[in-house]
């Protein structure tokens, strides 16, 4: 849409209508938990706005811009990107195999001078929009249990596969997870839905046994005894549970924490900022952010569910999804319920292109919201 467009009272009309159809309720609990994290990181930092807060804000001040006007785009639009951007994000993490940037002894991003692009990312987005856009033109009975299966389980094995490579495991498991939410969301039988957690489940000690580095076994042994090296590989565990344990039920008070204060705790800007905030404000503190983390699931649920189409649908479920997984795996790491990947705390946790990422699939929920009503046709004579 061009300057000029906006100058014409009809074009300026529908804008306004579509900014009144996105819901703002949303929008403002999001901003509350990307406020909690800039006060967390405010705290951290020993009361100063660098080098976490300012940036952290200024960031999610730029990424809510974008959302906004990425809720403006008809999801017709959507639904034709959605192959392309699969196909972008896959020949990213192949050119990673080949020339990705080694940092912290993993080969995950591409860096073209300033920038530097972490495919696995923009492969989040594009693996639940290619998954939609096929199960959109998919009858139910097909998918319920048929050949097509094959489509779906190649789409979300081949980039989990890569970004397993490189090695990332939290994100290929948060990809693997995701992808499968969406294809039982999808109508897939519940005999296969029962048979694949069987076979997973008997894949495990295979998958540990041959299928891991050295470093991630270490952090499953780990993650099972962290008592065991309290001062090396269990370190991180411990000190976590330390923070949440004794922050108690109101916390010790803001800026007041032990564990973070005096850099106890590893990575509290970014993995571990939940033990810093239960440190500090204690068990009401972090009942608030999930709650706050829980209506947001819901408000993106609610929309997927008052799609009129099935790409709208299974669109904004699975960004859902991955944002919910995120929560969890981050919480459940947090305390100790799961070993350590390095998946943050969406929003809250210091970092850019995890929000990013964020923000993008919130545009694209609210763009199914803004759009609910449009019927999106994959046939011959259709827009695409």
């Amino acid at each position: 849409m061009t300057v000029s467009a906006l100058t014409r009272p009809g074009e300026r009309d529908r804008l306004i209508v579509k900014l009144g159809e996105i819901d703002w309720i949303f929008c403002v609990t999001i901003s509350l938990i990307a406020g909690a994290g800039a006060v967390m990181l405010f705290s951290i930092a020993g009361s100063s706005w660098t080098p976490w807060a300012a940036a952290h804000l200024a960031r999610y001040a730029l990424f809510f811009a974008i959302m906004i006007v990425l809720s403006l785009i008809d999801l017709r639009v959507w639904f034709a990107l959605a192959y392309p951007i699969y196909g972008i994000g896959f020949l990213l993490l192949l050119a990673v195999m080949v020339m990705g940037h080694h940092a912290l002894g993993a080969q995950r991003w591409l860096q073209a001078g300033p920038i530097t692009i972490q495919p696995s990312e923009i492969m989040k987005i594009g693996l639940v929009l290619a998954l939609a856009r096929f199960y959109h033109g998919l009858s139910s009975k097909s998918a319920q249990l048929s050949w097509w299966l094959l489509v779906p389980a190649v789409l979300i094995l081949a980039p989990v596969a890569l970004v397993a490579k490189q090695p990332d495991l939290g994100t290929a498991i948060l990809m693997l997870l995701t992808g499968a939410i969406v294809v039982i969301l999808a109508g897939l039988s519940w005999k296969i839905i029962s048979a694949g957690v069987l076979g997973a489940g008997l894949l495990v000690p295979v998958v540990v046994m041959f299928g891991l580095h050295g470093y991630q076994k270490q952090r499953l042994t780990t993650f099972l005894n962290p008592e065991a090296d309290p001062s090396g590989s269990g370190y991180h565990i411990l000190q976590s549970q330390i923070a949440l344990g004794s922050g108690g039920l109101l916390g010790k008070g803001y800026g007041l924490g032990s564990q973070s204060q005096l850099n106890f705790l590893p990575e509290k800007q970014t993995d571990f900022i939940f033990a810093t905030l239960a440190e500090e404000f204690g068990f009401v503190g972090c009942i608030s952010i999930l709650v706050l983390y829980a209506a947001v699931i819901f408000m993106a649920l609610r929309t997927a569910y008052l799609s009129h189409s099935h790409f709208g649908r299974l669109a904004a479920a699975g960004v859902t999804a991955t944002f919910a997984l995120y929560v969890l795996i981050n919480g459940s790491m947090v305390m100790g319920l799961a070993p350590v990947v390095g998946v943050p705390m969406p929003l809250l946790s210091y970092g850019g292109t995890v929000m990013l990422t964020v923000m993008v699939g919130f545009g694209l929920v609210m763009a199914v919201r803004v759009h609910r009503y449009s019927e999106v046709t994959s046939g011959k004579g259709s827009l695409l």
